[in-house]
């Protein structure tokens, strides 16, 4: 008898969690991103170190010439 008690509670409490679970709406969707991010440090810097990279091969390419 003790275990046909258990399985009942835990028949119920799984019920009863799962209709908890359910009451649960989502939040709502957030403001659409505004248009045109900018660009941030890491592409900026990216773009700085190839534009140096890319002189100093041209110049230690000329000087071997």
């Amino acid at each position: 008898m003790r275990i046909q008690k258990k399985r009942i509670l835990a028949s119920i409490l799984f019920v009863l969690i799962s209709f908890v679970c359910v009451a649960q709406d989502p939040p709502p969707p957030g403001p659409p991103p505004p248009f045109g991010f900018p660009i941030d440090g890491g592409v900026l810097f990216g773009m700085a170190f190839a534009l140096f990279y890319g002189v100093k091969k041209l110049l230690i390419k000329n000087k071997d010439q």
